[in-house]
């Protein structure tokens, strides 16, 4: 298998993002690929240090255009140190969420204007796009309960509340819907393992080159 590929995953709080991401990282590199697992907004040490900012603290502690305009700043960060370096080299990206969470937190949930968004998103990312996104969608009020329960302390987004978080979730699915040939939807509302088959499911039908693995 050559050439690098670059998984995304999406979707609302408490959707199992991260576990899955593990889980798909684990299943690729046990086929002796390089993988490299990341996350946003974070994933380098700049991008980190904007994190803090970003997830703690009160819900209005900045407008959506400021969240949206330091997301991508620790964006660009991260392409530069880890994404693009380790796409150039052949490796297998994962990152648990990427521009797609800024079009639906700060978008669609925050208001701001989608045309301003896709303005910032080519001047970072330009043609740095996922080759495939898996937006892993369930009820927003399961979601919010799952995250509670999580107890990360990153709480900032989760407190803006389910009218918010209803609007994001819509924002993801229309997303999917505009451009199926990248997007997965995923039922996250549903145990573990199902989830991670589906996944593999998914990854093997975009991925040629890796359908038959076990």
């Amino acid at each position: 298998m050559n050439g690098g590929r670059f998984i995304v995953f999406e979707g609302g709080e408490g959707a199992g993002k991260s576990t899955q991401a593990k889980a798909l990282v684990a299943k690729l590199r046990a086929m002796g690929l390089e993988v490299v697992q990341t996350r946003e907004p974070g994933g380098s040490p700049g991008a980190e240090a904007l994190r803090d900012l970003l997830v703690n603290g009160e819900a209005t502690r900045w407008s959506a255009t400021s969240e949206l305009l330091m997301m991508y700043a620790a964006r660009a960060d991260h392409l530069e140190k880890v994404i693009r370096p380790a796409l150039q080299r052949g490796a297998w990206v994962v990152c648990d969420r990427f521009t797609d969470s800024s079009r639906a937190y700060q978008g669609a949930g925050g208001g701001v204007a989608q045309g301003f968004i896709e303005q910032v998103d080519t001047a970072v990312v330009g043609d740095t796009q996922p080759d495939l996104v898996l937006v892993m969608d369930m009820p927003v009020e399961a979601g919010l309960r799952r995250a509670k329960a999580r107890g990360d302390g990153e709480n900032r987004f989760e407190s803006k509340g389910q009218v918010f978080h209803e609007r994001l979730r819509a924002g993801f699915l229309a997303r999917a819907g505009q451009f199926p040939a990248r997007y997965r939807v995923i039922d996250a509302d549903q145990g573990i393992e199902p989830i991670t088959t589906e996944i593999w499911a998914q990854v093997q039908a975009a991925f040629p080159d890796v359908r038959g693995a076990s």
